[in-house]
């Protein structure tokens, strides 16, 4: 039986993590073993980033919301029990883009919400 070489799928496997590498600073871009390091690294931190982005995001909304709702004359979580008691599902970055560029369409939400607080 031949010898098999492993050469190809060697090369493929390590052009792969040096494209992967690509624009890294000094060695980490040119090494296989260093690009590797850097590689998996930056892996770790896109994975990780992608879960912190979905906080990231829902914080900025709700600061966006409360801001708002201290200009109405209401504070944030009496705002969303409001809305929950009014029967009005609408989710917080929908709220958050009101808030930003429609202020009349927020403030009727307010109303809605302080009159199903009064009830």
């Amino acid at each position: 039986m031949a010898r098999v070489k492993g050469a190809l799928s060697t090369r493929k496997r390590r052009n792969k993590v040096l494209k992967l590498a690509k624009g890294y600073f000094g060695a980490k871009s040119k090494l296989f073993k260093t690009a590797k390091e850097a590689v998996m690294k930056s892996g770790n931190y896109a994975y990780v980033g992608r879960r912190l982005k979905k906080r990231d995001f829902r914080r900025l909304w709700i600061t966006r919301i409360s801001a708002a709702c201290k200009m109405n004359g209401i504070n944030y979580s009496s705002f969303i029990n409001g809305l929950n008691k009014a029967g009005i599902e609408i989710n917080r970055k929908m709220l958050a883009d009101l808030a930003v560029n429609d202020a009349k369409g927020f403030e009727t939400l307010v109303k809605a919400a302080k009159k199903a607080l009064e009830k």
